[in-house]
C-alpha cells in the first residue's frame, strides 16, 4: 500500500492516549494495517503503533523475527500480526530490564524494566477476538507498543536514564539488539 513517514519523539501524536476503533473490519483500518506492515518492513523494525504514522488509532502491528533470537531460542517466528484496541494485564510482578530502541527515537537505545508475562486481549483484522500469554521477549514487544496507543515512549519508562544513548555511543552493550539470552525467547503457545 504505501510506506508512511514517522512521528518522532516531541510531536503530539505521540503524547496522547489514542482513540477505540469501532469497526476493526473497516476498509480504512485494513489499509492502514498494510500501511504500518509496509512502513514497518520498509525500515526493518519488529513493530510498529498507528499513532506513529500519525494515526491516533488503537491499533499496532509486529513480528518477531528469526534473526533477533539468539541460537537455543524455544520460540517460533512470528508473522506480521495486526492487533486492535488490545489490552494487557500483567500475570507476574516480575520485571527484567531490556535494551529497547523506538523507531520514533532513531539511533536511541535505552534500558526499559518490562512485566516478563502478561496476559494479552485484542481484536483482529476480521473482527475476531485475539487472547494469549505472552511472555518475555514476545511480551515486552507487546507492551512497548502498547504504550504508543497510550501516549508513552519508553524514556518515560526507564529507572536509569545513564542507561539512554546513541547506538553509535553504546557499542556492543546495545548492537546486536539484547536481550541475547535463549531463555527470554519463549514459545507464546508454551503451557505454563
Amino acid at each position: 500500500m504505501a510506506i508512511r513517514k514517522i512521528a518522532r519523539m516531541g510531536h503530539d501524536v505521540l503524547r496522547r492516549v489514542s482513540e477505540p476503533i469501532a469497526d476493526p473490519t473497516a476498509p480504512e483500518i485494513a489499509r492502514l494495517a498494510q500501511d504500518l506492515i509496509d512502513t514497518c518492513e520498509d525500515i526493518g523494525g519488529n513493530g510498529i503503533a498507528a499513532p506513529q504514522v500519525y494515526e491516533p488509532v488503537r491499533m499496532f502491528a509486529y513480528r518477531v523475527r528469526k534473526e533477533v533470537m539468539p541460537a537455543g531460542a524455544n520460540m517460533s517466528e512470528i508473522p506480521w500480526s495486526v492487533v486492535i484496541n488490545p489490552t494487557i494485564t500483567p500475570l507476574t510482578e516480575e520485571k527484567k530490564a531490556y535494551w529497547e530502541r523506538c523507531l520514533s527515537l532513531p539511533g536511541l537505545y535505552g534500558q526499559v524494566r518490562r512485566y516478563t508475562k502478561i496476559h494479552f486481549a485484542a481484536v483482529g483484522l476480521d473482527g475476531e477476538p485475539i487472547e494469549f500469554t505472552a511472555h518475555r521477549f514476545h511480551a515486552r514487544l507487546l507492551q512497548h507498543e502498547y504504550d504508543h496507543l497510550d501516549g508513552v515512549l519508553y524514556p518515560m519508562r526507564m529507572e536509569d536514564m545513564s542507561t539512554l544513548g546513541y547506538v553509535t555511543e553504546l557499542g556492543p552493550a546495545a548492537y546486536p539488539p539484547l536481550p541475547r539470552d535463549a531463555a527470554d525467547f519463549i514459545d507464546p503457545t508454551a503451557s505454563d
